[in-house]
């Protein structure tokens, strides 16, 4: 009894703690004015200070894998499950300052593809909470509300159950008008097969486009030595190609990507996307991340800003 009341108090803490951090509870607060006094100080200092980041260039589209919630569950006791939550509880505070710093794109590694070879306790869990999550999306008081956030679902959206999938796809059309901020959540996904879907979609895309240039022809039926050179060339495959048919093609490359815990393991996430990101490995688990990460990660992008644009150029 002991050990469940110390799991349901950490529990509950962390909740209070994500909501006094999102401005959630502070109308129903005993003390609503001093919260709401404290509140309006720290949002101002965080402001500020957003207000001086700005000087210099601020990244455009940050990428996050949201590693060690299962460590901090057990650093702390906690069963798996309340620390995918505390790992929830951590990720809004910090959309939240990434909008408001002035970054346009976010991206989520939510679930891999990979994860489905967990144990079937553990996936249905995350299914549960995932599926909990995305309804959240939809409140009124939400992070979409607040920003004008337009969601897109990354992956293979097929091997989800059923009412994931549908629930996703509810918040997409739900926010498929909002052109503020966007918030990209990969879910069955892995790079490895987003590259394999975009070269199955490429193959299929120019297979019917050969077929409406050659009416009446099937596969064997072309005349190669009577083609001019364009229509030639039309028949191959480009990188553009592949481009158009990119999970991730609905953003432009992240600037940096967060892996937390200390990881420096890309775990098979933006492989085709990040070839000038900068890379960022707190020591600190997921559910430990804070203000003070993203603020370094910044300065970090900045310092080396000049350097990575003249690396792009020459790609």
């Amino acid at each position: 009894m002991a050990l469940e009341s110390k799991l349901k108090d950490n529990s509950t803490r962390m909740n209070k703690l994500y909501r006094f951090g999102m401005g959630l509870d502070m109308k129903n607060n005993s003390d609503g004015l001093v919260s709401r006094l404290f509140g309006n100080l720290v949002s101002s200092m965080r402001k500020f200070l957003f207000r001086i980041l700005s000087v210099g260039p601020i990244p455009n589209h940050l990428a996050f894998i949201l590693d060690g919630n299962r460590r901090y569950a057990k650093k702390w006791n906690l069963q798996e499950e309340t620390g995918y939550k505390c790992g929830f509880w951590a990720l809004m505070p910090m959309l939240k300052y990434c909008y408001e710093l002035g970054v346009t794109y976010v991206t989520i590694y939510a679930f891999s593809i990979d994860n489905f070879k967990r144990g079937p306790k553990e996936v249905q869990c995350l299914m549960g909470l995932m599926q909990e999550k995305i309804e959240g999306l939809l409140e009124e008081e939400s992070i979409v509300h607040q920003f004008g956030v337009r969601v897109h679902f990354i992956g293979n959206l097929k091997l989800l159950p059923e009412s994931v999938k549908v629930g996703a796809e509810k918040v997409m059309k739900a926010t498929a008008n909002n052109n503020k901020k966007v918030l990209l959540i990969c879910v069955a996904y892995t790079s490895t097969d987003e590259i394999v879907h975009a070269a199955q979609e490429s193959c299929q895309r120019k297979w019917d486009e050969i077929r409406e240039m050659k009416p009446g022809g099937g596969a064997h039926s072309f005349e190669i030595s009577n083609e001019s050179q364009e229509e030639e060339e039309r028949r191959f495959i480009k990188l553009v190609d592949l481009e158009q048919c990119i999970y991730m093609g609905v953003a432009p490359d992240p600037d940096i990507l967060f892996r937390t815990a200390g990881e420096t393991r890309l775990s098979n996430f933006l492989l085709w996307q990040t070839p000038t990101c900068l890379l960022y490995s707190p020591g600190v688990l997921f559910p430990e991340i804070g203000l003070r990460h993203l603020v370094w990660a910044v300065l970090n992008f900045q310092r080396a800003y000049s350097y990575v644009e003249k690396k792009k150029k020459q790609l």
